[in-house]
């Protein structure tokens, strides 16, 4: 349990200091979530804990793949916002939209995989 702990106590400060960031400047919060962070520490994490480089590439793999889907959030929140379209229907729709790009990835790779 102390493991998690610290996995925690490492991972959650990223989250909240991009919310912070984001506050001031919009630019400089946006540089900081769009780096990979979350993904450098899951990986870093798997490593620790299995020690598989194997299993690290194929992570870092599946998170290419499903990084394109997302895509589709920073295109329809933006547009529906502009649109003056609430926040809240607005995210909603860009997570519909996210999550059909995930479900045709996802049977994509299982065809050309």
């Amino acid at each position: 349990m102390s493991y998690f702990l610290v996995k925690v106590l490492i991972s959650a400060p990223v989250v909240a200091a991009a919310s912070e960031l984001a506050r001031r400047s919009t630019v400089a919060g946006a540089v900081l979530v769009s780096l990979p962070l979350v993904s450098i520490l899951a990986m870093s994490w798997l490593y620790l804990d299995t020690g598989s480089t194997q299993r690290v590439a194929t992570l870092s793999s599946d998170v290419l793949w499903l990084d394109l889907p997302l895509l589709a959030l920073f295109v329809v929140l933006p547009w529906l916002l502009h649109r003056r379209v609430g926040y809240w229907p607005a995210l909603g729709v860009g997570v519909v939209a996210t999550l059909a790009c995930y479900a045709a990835v996802i049977g994509l790779r299982k065809v050309i995989m």
